[in-house]
């Protein structure tokens, strides 16, 4: 069962090892902040939602006066990184403490299949600003060499299968599949990529929550299972090898109703 946070009653998978989380997650590249400030109306404010370890809030600092960063998980926020254009507080992604109409962009970086869908873009649309942007994104599998992904698909297909909580569907369907209410964008594309040796690549395996929730269930490491094939695909584990991750987005504008856009932006 997932941990349930009492306070804001959300579905955290995260919390009880959120160190190793923010350890091991890769950045996202810079060009997805600054092509997000080029259609946002304005750079004013910035809201990142879910924002965890506050990788994408400081990324957006850069181009923009003031990131409001939320997580319910007060861990999480405990280890973001800071910085003094970003405003961390633990807050749900449904109930933010946001005026109306006072945000350029909102963005949710491989979070938004937890929410309460309805509730959170209810609450987008309250904070928004007209033309205002939402993005969310999320990545799926590791590309690394046809024999490693092989076998890090069947260590989460098949080993750590029964562990993995229903909605982490929405990342295999790449966000395709989740209601989307808003003029949708399409983007140009990204990966993200970083080089990480053996040692570093199993500490990213190890920081998912089917793995902790094997562990905590079993009693042992379910990498030990694909340990001897990956150390032997993988080669001198203190060798750094590229690895990529295909970047998934749904992107929209939010336009009232009620408001009519400007006649060279029809």
């Amino acid at each position: 069962m997932s941990n349930k946070n009492k306070a804001f009653n959300f579905e955290d998978h995260f919390s009880k090892h959120s160190g190793q989380y923010a350890q091991y997650r890769p950045q996202y590249p810079d060009e997805i902040y600054a092509y997000l400030a080029s259609i946002a109306p304005g750079h004013t404010l910035a809201w990142d939602c879910g924002t965890g370890n506050g990788q994408a809030a400081v990324g957006l600092a850069k181009y923009f006066d003031k990131v409001y960063a939320t997580d319910a998980s007060a861990e999480q926020i405990a280890l973001a990184y800071t910085h003094n254009k970003v405003d961390y507080r633990v807050e749900p992604a449904e109930h933010v403490s946001l005026s109306a109409s006072s945000t350029d962009l909102v963005t949710v970086a491989v979070a938004v299949h937890w929410f309460n869908f309805e509730e959170f873009y209810r609450e987008v649309k309250r904070v928004l600003n007209p033309e205002g942007i939402l993005a969310v994104w999320t990545y799926y599998l590791t590309e690394i060499s046809p024999e490693i992904d092989q076998l890090v698909f069947r260590y989460y297909a098949e080993i750590v299968k029964d562990f993995w909580p229903e909605r982490i569907r929405y990342l295999e369907e790449r966000y395709q599949t989740i209601p989307f209410p808003f003029e949708e964008i399409a983007p140009p594309s990204f990966v993200m990529e970083i080089n990480w040796n053996l040692i570093q690549f199993a500490g990213f395996l190890n920081s998912w929550s089917a793995t902790q929730r094997y562990k905590a269930e079993s009693g042992h490491h379910p990498l030990e299972i694909i340990w001897p094939q990956l150390t032997a695909a993988w080669g001198d584990e203190n060798e750094p090898r590229l690895i990529r991750w295909p970047l998934h987005f749904r992107i929209g504008r939010y336009v009232p109703e009620t408001y009519v856009l400007p006649d060279n932006q029809e």
